[in-house]
């Protein structure tokens, strides 16, 4: 007997074949029949007509920071509700696990890292996160039977350092009996199930007390060692983070990139390649790094993002207009200092100056100071100017766009809530990322779900990019979008049975409509531990979420169900050998 039937659905099936409709079965948590309308004969305990409406795989997300989240929340929202049933976590280098048993204030530096480079409260992982594990197997075994999606998780090289080296791991180096029992670590971590390395040299990057994280202190011989270990074990991979990801690699970091992956004989991945048609020579500067890995016996796969996710920024608390150089010196001093400051003309020009420089990156797109959208306000005075962009007001005021965001920031004591519009929405931006997408080493993802949880909301790319695919732009077909969320995340990491529609293969679905899929705007809610804030976004047009065939969501409810599971490597993930 089948556990439910799902009859008459345009089944997508996640290899990119053309759209069939078919009846689908499933038992025992499995897809146990694939069949021409009206022929299956088996009885099912339950079934629904799915006539008109789409039945796709279960979307991977290859990178998130749901490693604290899924303690008070197993249902990893708002990702689930977007028809995600598979989420990567353990990115950057950053992960809850080794915790040093000896020093119980290694969780407490964990947290205040996690809060500050992962934007998360801290509030809530202090109240929402029991923290009684040590090992990262028991970190995983913590999660196992609680969790509503399935989850796989990289193993942070941070906690790695932090484990063997103590508070050294900040600015120092290890000796070679350390660095072997990093390295000792790691492969325990694998034996236990992490999906492998992940690592970050990013400058932005820096902990609670301000200083670099661990393991931008490595040098290229600990990352090629640790490589290689990863390269000792089944279904692993390497996931790491470069100055160079935000903009354009070094050479140095190009030939490191490649040393890694090819030590590892596993693929890299990195997060995230900014598409933008201003700035034409980012992206074949990018993807030098994966051809040269391909003639070296490494693989290195670059993520991007379907869609344009908005980031709220502030003068007042810490956000990304921080990392721009010489704007955090200003940025950190006392808001009734950092006021008067940010009101001398001389100051702001030279933040202006710095803004648009070279050496600020990527972040010259945060300088167009009159295309920000104020949000939130708190003041008397700005009564009224919530939606209205801020180089109108300049005019009407006469003032220059910096200035006027300044003043208004200042009458709110700096409170403000700021929105840019984005400088790469326009058709050849557009058209460069349906053309970059194509590429064997783009993969779709980098939403950082679980992180930045008042900042951005980047969870639901797959229902907005699904939108936009049949009733938007159009840049491609929808068997290849349902591919490019599914199938090609879950090849990437060797996911066993899972990412397409297949007779055999574990019911992670989603049965969504094509004529209403899409994610709404942003919004803030007070719903983590301790009532602090995160923004949130519903889905429209998901019907069902199946997650090891119980159905997780209906019409955007949770249903209350937890049948996801800890995926391990080697067990549920097989090797994507590079050689």
């Amino acid at each position: 007997m089948l556990d439910h039937l799902i009859r008459g659905a345009t089944v997508v099936d996640g290899t990119g074949a053309p759209a069939r409709v078919a009846d689908v079965g499933i038992r025992d948590g499995r897809i146990a029949r694939i069949a021409e309308p009206g022929t299956v004969t088996e009885e099912a305990r339950s079934a629904e007509d799915a006539g008109g409406l789409v039945l796709a795989p279960g979307f991977v997300d290859p990178h998130t920071h749901y490693d604290a989240q899924l303690f008070w929340d197993p249902y990893a929202t708002p990702s689930m509700n977007h028809g995600v049933t598979t989420v990567v976590g353990g990115n950057c280098g950053f992960t809850l696990a080794p915790l040093h048993p000896g020093r119980p204030e290694d969780a407490d530096y964990t947290r205040r890292m996690m809060s500050k480079v992962e934007g998360m409260s801290l509030t809530a992982l202090e109240e929402g996160v029991d923290w009684s594990w040590s090992s990262f197997g028991e970190y995983l075994d913590a999660l196992e039977g609680r969790i509503a999606v399935n989850a796989g998780f990289m193993v942070g090289h941070c906690a790695l350092r932090r484990y063997v080296m103590g508070p050294d791991a900040v600015g120092g180096q290890p000796t070679p009996a350390q660095l072997e029992a990093m390295v000792g670590l790691l492969k325990e971590a694998m034996d236990a199930g992490a999906w492998g390395l992940s690592t970050t040299q990013s400058a932005t990057h820096s902990d609670g007390d301000g200083a670099p994280v661990a393991s931008r202190h490595a040098t290229p011989d600990e990352l090629i060692a640790l490589s290689r270990a990863v390269g000792e074990h089944e279904g692993t991979q390497i996931e790491a983070i470069l100055a160079g990801c935000l903009d354009r690699f070094s050479d140095a970091e190009i030939d490191l990139f490649v040393e890694m992956t090819a030590a590892a004989g596993r693929p890299l991945n990195w997060n995230v390649l900014t598409i933008d048609a201003t700035v034409p020579e980012r992206v074949p500067r990018q993807l030098l790094a994966s051809e040269r890995a391909r003639k070296s016996g490494g693989r290195i796969v670059a993520l991007t993002m379907p869609i344009l996710t908005p980031m709220n920024m502030s003068l007042g608390t810490f956000c990304a207009l921080n990392l721009i150089p010489g704007w955090g010196e200003i940025l950190g001093l006392p808001v009734p200092e950092r006021i008067t400051r940010l009101r001398d003309p001389a100051v702001r020009a030279e933040m202006l100056r710095r803004a648009d420089s070279r050496e600020a990156g990527v972040f010259r797109r945060l300088a167009d100071f009159g295309r920000y959208v104020i949000g939130d306000t708190y003041s008397r005075e700005n009564e009224g100017l919530t939606g209205r962009v801020v180089g109108d007001i300049a005019a009407a005021r006469g003032q220059d766009p910096f200035q006027c965001l300044v003043e208004i920031c200042a009458n709110d004591d700096l409170r403000t809530v700021l929105w840019p519009m984005p400088p790469d929405n326009d058709p050849a931006s557009w058209a460069l990322r349906r053309e970059t997408w194509q590429h064997e080493d783009v993969l779709l993802g980098g939403s950082d779900a679980g992180a930045h949880l008042d900042r951005m909301c980047g969870a639901p790319y797959t229902t907005r990019f699904l939108g936009d695919c049949l009733r938007g732009r159009g840049l491609v077909p929808l068997e290849q979008a349902v591919r490019m969320l599914s199938d090609d995340p879950a090849r990437l990491f060797g996911l066993r049975g899972r990412g397409r529609i297949a007779e055999g293969f574990h019911a992670d679905l989603v049965l969504f409509d094509p004529g209403r899929i899409d994610a709404g705007p942003a919004t803030l809610v007070h719903d983590l531990p301790g009532d602090s804030p995160r923004l949130d976004s519903r889905a429209s047009g998901i019907v069902s979420v199946r997650v090891n065939g119980v159905e997780t969501v209906r019409d955007d409810e949770v249903t209350g169900a937890i049948p996801g599971r800890v995926l391990r490597s080697g067990r549920d993930t097989r090797t994507v050998s590079t050689r």
